[in-house]
């Protein structure tokens, strides 16, 4: 298992430096292999295949040995001139606990994951965004362990494990907070044994008794704090909505607020300034409304990533994803190949292809048509379109209930924002 910190992800080369490529494999949890045996299996499988060149999901294998414990082997790029990382990993299958800081108090304040979990595989995968910010976000978490496994002076260099991610409703934020805690609990494994997860519910953390909430952030911190005290675990603490434990000050003086959120922001800024001294933790905090958050947290998030509604590109790949999907399960038959964007791009101003390729510029224009639609939404299209307009059905009869079900969605969205 290669394991090195760059700090840059795969993207940095230096000298004669092979960029990583990170190789996830999924052992079968009735697996009694060792590590190292399916490690070196899966080398040995790579070696058989060395040209492979874009994503690829091994589920099928030329080896018995893999048949009988692996599960999925994932690569994201080409194998040629990169250094492999293999990450050997199983899904725990135990599901959420719950966290209640006052005994006799049935109000749940928070879910508590070991990662990997199988609740959240695949969500990584499925999340499109423009640009890299998912490439970015993993940069950023390496960067803080890089910095405090080399012992970098925080009073000269500061930062302090707090990722702010804000934007419309209905974009991924909270999966993606998710996800990332997945990815990284895979990718370092050979550094952490394992990953912790805790989903804070703010909502709960205000008191019914006044002057109360304040404490109950203490309270909360100390239970993540036992969590942190584990050197072999890295722990990821997401804070959903954290405008409702971070609302701004000058608005609670000004009297319209409750002067008990100012005890909630002042004893929530107290316990992250403790918190950043421990390599093995990461805030995730999201956000619809930003401008109500209190300055002095935004100014602790070191990354504040807007993550906005899909571009067309974007849309076409959810698409494209979940119709292969649905001719995967012969929900649409027959199986049709279906280009992706750039390829439909270089194609699209030779007019003899227009002909024989049809249906993907049908499926180009629905995409286009759907600007505007948050990820939510996109995901839950290709279900409308069959459940309200359609039975099962070939892509092209498909493709027309998609269109159908875009105008819908679009209607509702106006209906709604109109107050009907």
């Amino acid at each position: 298992d290669v394991y090195s910190f760059t700090g840059m992800g795969d993207r940095l080369e230096v000298g004669n430096q092979k960029p990583n490529i990170h190789v996830e494999v999924l052992v079968k949890c009735s697996s009694t292999a060792t590590q190292s045996d399916v490690r070196t299996r899966v080398l040995a499988l790579l070696n058989r295949h060395s040209m492979v060149y874009g994503s690829y999901r091994w589920t099928e294998f030329d080896d018995e040995f893999l048949q009988k414990h692996v599960e999925s082997v994932v690569l994201p790029l080409d194998l040629e001139n990169c250094s492999l990382c293999v990450h050997v990993f199983t899904l725990n299958e135990d599901g959420p606990s719950t966290l209640v800081l006052e005994e006799n108090e049935d109000l749940s304040a928070a879910n508590h994951w070991l990662l990997p979990a199988v609740e959240f595989h695949g969500i990584w995968e499925s999340l499109v965004y423009d640009g890299e910010v998912k490439t970015q976000l993993l940069d950023y978490v390496t960067t803080t362990i890089y910095f405090s496994d080399k012992n970098v002076d925080s009073n000269l260099i500061s930062w302090n494990r707090v990722v702010l991610l804000h934007g419309p409703p209905g974009t991924g934020k909270t999966s993606l907070c998710k996800a990332l805690a997945q990815k990284l609990s895979i990718r370092l494994s050979s550094r952490y044994f394992y990953g912790q997860f805790i989903e804070i519910n703010s909502h709960s953390l205000f008191s019914k008794w006044f002057s109360e909430s304040g404490k109950l952030i203490t309270k909360m911190f100390q239970k993540i704090q036992q969590l942190i005290d584990d050197k072999d675990a890295l722990v990821f603490v997401l804070i959903d909505e954290v405008e409702s434990l971070t609302a701004a000050r000058n608005a609670c003086q000004a009297g319209t607020e409750p002067s008990d959120a100012i005890r909630v922001v002042n004893a929530l800024l107290t316990q992250l300034d403790q918190i950043k001294r421990y390599p093995n933790v990461v805030i995730l905090t999201t956000s619809n409304v930003t401008e109500k958050i209190d300055l002095a947290f935004v100014d602790r998030a070191d990354i504040k990533q807007y993550i906005g509604p899909p571009s067309v590109t974007g849309i076409y790949s959810i698409y494209l994803s979940s119709l292969e999907e649905l001719m995967k399960c012969q929900i649409i038959y027959p199986r049709e190949q279906l280009f992706t964007i750039f390829e439909l791009e270089t194609m699209e101003g030779a007019e003899c292809e227009v002909s024989e390729h049809s249906l993907c510029f049908v499926f180009l224009f629905i995409s286009r048509k759907s600007k505007g639609l948050s990820g939510r939404a996109l995901r839950k299209l290709p279900f409308l379109a069959h459940a309200l307009f359609t039975t099962p059905v070939t892509l092209r009869r498909f493709l027309e209930a998609m269109d159908r079900a875009v105008d819908k969605q679009k209607e509702e969205k106006a209906n709604l924002v109109n107050g009907f």
